[in-house]
């Protein structure tokens, strides 16, 4: 693999545009979680796929489909992220955290599986945790029931992070938004009632949230049980497709007021509500959730509130 080019800074996240060849691209990305420092916190983010069929209406990474990566792809793009920090393998950081999410869905990928069963002996450490999040496309069954026996086998007692990405309670909203055929909320319910084991970190109800789209409590509780469902709410972050469909965000990154309306009935109905506003910094990188700086590079126009750090270029050849 090689990495062609790379922007961001050290102290917030760095992107790297991977070739795999035959113009097959990705990226991945090192961050932190300013003020926490990298020794007690380490996050990795990977892509799974060479583009995404999924498309989803706030996503950069969304379309150019060409297809899957295999099971050392994924593992390539890890090490060369652990090996350009720390060369000898050993990861100090207190949580180290590999997300399955910079390009491409997951589930619909088996190699993350063989990935998943590998970490823990490459990467030895009771630190490792895994975090996958997923749309739930119809076709993921399989997937999703082997991860349940990896899940118990390798990463028990809340050694790892699943969640489901919704969006929206609004059913007709969330096919618009996630065009394609998924599980409904009662499905992804009653495997969450399996997944789910005493010990384990709650199953995150991922919603980034856009203004106007309904996010009701009551809803929620009809299928989700708070004492297993957590909800986190995300910014809308500076996309081009976010831009094109003329969305906003529901959460101003630069200032929320947890006493939020939303949040408040959320909290009522029972639910642990965790809004999550990373730093405004990586919207300007590029690294956030659902952006994706190889489109932005070959977009004609600019994204307010992203995308502004320059990038280098390069060619330097990895494993």
């Amino acid at each position: 693999m090689k990495i062609t080019a790379v922007t961001g800074c050290e102290e917030v996240a760095v992107v790297y545009i991977v070739d795999f060849g035959e113009g097959k691209l990705v990226e991945c990305v090192e961050a932190v979680q300013p003020p926490i420092p990298r020794e007690k916190k380490w996050v990795l983010l990977v892509s799974t796929m060479f583009g995404c069929p999924v498309g989803c209406m706030m996503c950069d990474a969304g379309g150019f489909y060409q297809g899957k990566l295999t099971k050392d792809q994924i593992l390539a793009q890890i090490d060369f992220l652990v090996r350009k920090r720390y060369p000898d393998g050993c990861i100090p950081a207190g949580m180290f955290k590999i997300q399955f999410a910079r390009m491409g869905e997951p589930a619909l990928n088996p190699a993350v599986i063989e990935v998943l069963q590998t970490l823990p002996a490459l990467y030895p450490s009771a630190s490792l945790l895994p975090s996958l999040s997923t749309v739930a496309p119809k076709g993921c069954e399989l997937f999703l029931e082997r991860l349940i026996q990896v899940k118990e086998r390798h990463y028990s007692r809340g050694r790892f992070q699943f969640q489901f990405s919704i969006h929206t309670t609004d059913v007709a909203l969330r096919d618009r938004i996630v065009p394609v055929t998924k599980w409904s909320f009662e499905d992804m319910a009653a495997y969450g009632e399996r997944f789910f084991q005493p010990g384990d970190r709650k199953i995150t109800l991922n919603f980034a949230l856009a203004k106007g789209n309904p996010l009701e409590a009551w809803v929620l509780r009809r299928y989700f049980d708070p004492d297993k469902f957590l909800v986190k709410i995300t910014p809308l972050n500076p996309t081009h497709r976010s831009a094109e469909h003329n969305l906003a965000t529901h959460i101003n990154p630069e200032c929320h007021d947890e006493s939020d309306e939303l949040v408040q009935s959320l909290r009522e109905a029972g639910y642990q509500v965790i809004v999550s506003i990373g730093e405004v910094e990586e919207n300007r990188i590029g690294s956030n959730c659902g952006q994706y700086v190889l489109r932005h590079l070959q977009a004609e126009r600019h994204v307010t509130g992203g995308y502004t750090y320059p990038t280098s270029y390069t060619e330097s050849t990895q494993g």
